[in-house]
């Protein structure tokens, strides 16, 4: 009767080694994806729009590598200042980590550490097109040419839209207040002008005969 104990004693070994090892091997690839990785290239195509392109990796851990790798980078990893975007085939440096997307940056720069250059591409794309039509003006001095902050001129008093006097907004302005309450007051004051004359002279006459 002492076999199957020994069995049984061996498997159970064989087991606990059986667990051990999955615990290792789990523990080596949750280091794996969290393990940082350093990268030179060039940025190989970025949607202003959207926030995010790919990276084309020509080095990776300062090995040339013989075919380019795509590495997705995301508008918030970039290292600039003011609007985050990337240019197509500007140079970059970048730390990236693999993860079920495949390979991801986690911080991007310039060369040697720079701010990362960027399009000049904005989201809306009809601004350069609305800057030429006539209600876009400059709200400092009034220039159709430019926008505010593009202004030469130091910061003006803010004019009314409306009347343009520098004493107040549009939103208090007594002109056009004025002009809109007055335009309405004309017309319902005459419509009961009329209804009035109509309906009261026949009946007035009446009682004083």
């Amino acid at each position: 009767g002492f076999i199957p104990l020994k069995k049984g004693s061996i498997s159970h070994q064989d087991f606990q080694g059986g667990c051990a090892k999955t615990e290792e091997e789990e523990g080596q690839s949750t280091e794996e994806d969290t393990q940082l990785y350093h990268g030179l290239g060039v940025c190989k195509w970025f949607n202003v729009r959207m926030g995010f392109g790919f990276l084309s990796m020509s080095t990776q851990e300062s090995k040339p590598l013989e075919a380019p790798i795509d590495v997705f980078v995301h508008q918030s990893k970039l290292h600039m200042e003011g609007f985050r975007s990337l240019k197509e085939g500007e140079a970059v440096e970048f730390a990236f980590k693999k993860s079920s997307k495949g390979l991801e940056c986690v911080w991007v720069t310039g060369p040697g550490g720079a701010h990362c250059v960027g399009s000049e591409r904005r989201p809306k794309g009809k601004s350069t097109q609305k800057r030429r039509s006539k209600g876009d003006r400059c709200y400092n001095c009034g220039g159709l040419d430019h926008h505010a902050k593009e202004c030469k001129l130091p910061p003006q008093p803010k004019k009314c839209h409306f009347c343009q006097s520098v004493m107040h907004m549009v939103a208090s302005c007594p002109i056009k207040a004025q002009q809109s309450s007055s335009g309405s007051q004309v017309k319902t004051s005459s419509l009961k002008g009329q209804e009035e004359q109509q309906s009261h002279p026949p009946a007035h006459t009446e009682t004083t005969d």
